[in-house]
């Protein structure tokens, strides 16, 4: 449930119904704002006379919230969360773009590619170092030595790192390499994963189910918010639909109902939507005028060499004229996008 006190309460008072509720065995999750204070109350309150708070001269409402999610919900905190990642900032006002490769190959196609992207105006740089395929017959990754070679990027370069992580007992690696830990599709629904995820305070990208609902989306995020961790930022990379001209269907109505139901950034994945590169800029500038925190997109310098989804990485002229462009949108929606 939702509580809202009174304009102008104490904050003795405000500290009083926090232990109150605490007594009863409910977490409390505070939203303060200019002239109000919100308290989301987590917990079985279906046994509990909600209309008893108001015997408390400095409430003012009281609402049940029927969303299963709570603490990545709207209604608990009004304002847009905004995740610092590595002195980057993701939400709110700004645009972030992130370019690089689908997965690290080598130390020359690395460099030569983080180079390019940071000159075409991308924020972070996002290279996979471990790739979950489809087939187990396709290039996996390079394992260690890649996270190695980003870490060698990142202080090269003074770009924050995105990588996705699929084994728990890989994280002691990423917390020392890694400035945003993506969660994969696959495993959006890894709880074991996303608990341990929880418990740290690292940036972490949730990628959308092949075939989630939104809601089950923001349970996943529940999770992780749920184990202490504040900093997720959702990605959608569309959905598995009849549709098969593209690689997946972007669902561009997700920026909205996201930007409705929960304070946590969203960006928009146009490369693994798609599946083409050729597609990959028209979906990224809708992406931007609905609303969309910022992007996530395959380059590469020689995409018909790429080891991974060179199909649909943009070369880097290509992203380079596709930055200059989501900026001019973005100053026609009111956004910011450095």
């Amino acid at each position: 449930m939702i509580i809202k006190f009174k304009e102008g309460t104490s904050r003795s008072d405000i500290e009083s119904m926090r232990q109150y509720l605490m007594g009863r065995g409910f977490e409390i999750h505070e939203s303060i704002g200019q002239s109000i204070t919100l308290f989301g109350v987590v917990g079985d309150t279906t046994k509990y006379d909600i209309n008893s708070l108001y015997a408390f001269k400095y409430i003012d409402t009281v609402v049940r919230i029927q969303e299963p999610f709570k603490k990545v919900n709207r209604k608990i905190k009004p304002t847009d969360t905004i995740v610092d990642c590595g002195g980057v900032l993701v939400g709110g006002n700004n645009i972030v773009i992130i370019g690089g490769p689908c997965a690290v190959e080598s130390a020359e196609q690395i460099d030569l590619t983080t180079s390019l992207v940071k000159e075409a105006g991308a924020k972070m740089l996002r290279a996979g170092a471990y790739k979950p395929r489809t087939s187990p017959y396709s290039f996996q990754g390079m394992g260690k030595s890649g996270l190695d070679l980003l870490k060698e990027m990142k202080d090269k370069y003074h770009l924050p790192i995105v990588s996705e992580l699929m084994d728990i007992d890989d994280l002691p690696y990423f917390m020392d390499t890694v400035d945003v830990i993506q969660v994969g599709a696959r495993n959006m629904q890894n709880f074991a994963l996303l608990k341990e995820l929880g418990k740290i305070n690292k940036p972490i990208l949730l990628k959308r189910g092949l075939a989630s609902t939104i809601e089950e989306w923001l349970m996943s995020a529940e999770y992780i918010l749920a184990g202490g961790n504040p900093n997720v930022i959702l990605c959608e990379r569309g959905i598995r639909t009849f549709e098969t001209q593209t690689r997946n269907t972007l669902d561009i109505s997700a920026i909205p109902v996201i930007k409705k139901l929960t304070h946590l950034p969203i960006i928009i994945d146009p490369s693994h939507a798609s599946g083409r590169w050729e597609y990959v800029e028209s979906l990224a500038r809708a992406a931007i005028a609905a609303g969309a925190d910022g992007l996530i997109v395959e380059v590469h310098p020689e995409p018909e060499k790429a080891l991974s989804d060179g199909q649909q990485s943009l070369k880097p002229e290509r992203f380079e004229e596709l930055v200059k462009v989501c900026r001019k949108i973005a100053l026609a929606v009111d956004r910011t996008l450095d």
